[in-house]
């Protein structure tokens, strides 16, 4: 089931003073920004670095998967996801799920075993 109107605004804003807390100094943002979506069918919100594509035409951009949170609703919490290499998520170990999305984001920025930001 997808989140309802106010759940997703109410989520929007926790995602968006976490954005505003972390992105990089205005100055780099062309090179390196990180943003937050809220996924309100999958019940999901993402943490993504945006970065100049390598070997790309000028103005071509790519987004890095850092962090996702799915809430399980029968459950009422967050379980908390990280991306390997082989581009597939899998539960974040030492903190599988979190109470709030707060707690989603706590988890991210201690990052125990570096999976999120290396």
């Amino acid at each position: 089931m997808a989140f309802n109107e106010l759940e997703t605004k109410r989520y929007e804003k926790i995602v968006q003073g976490y954005v505003e807390k972390h992105r990089p100094p205005p100055n780099i943002r062309a090179e390196l920004d990180i943003l937050c979506r809220v996924d309100a069918q999958s019940q999901s919100v993402e943490i993504f670095e945006i970065r100049p594509v390598w070997r790309g035409k000028a103005g071509q951009k790519t987004e890095l998967p850092i962090a996702k949170a799915t809430y399980i609703k029968s459950q009422n919490h967050w379980k908390v996801f990280w991306q390997r290499a082989d581009l597939k998520w899998y539960s974040y170990e030492p903190h599988a799920t979190a109470k709030s999305l707060e707690e989603f984001f706590a988890v991210v920025k201690k990052d125990d075993y570096a999976c999120f930001y290396g």
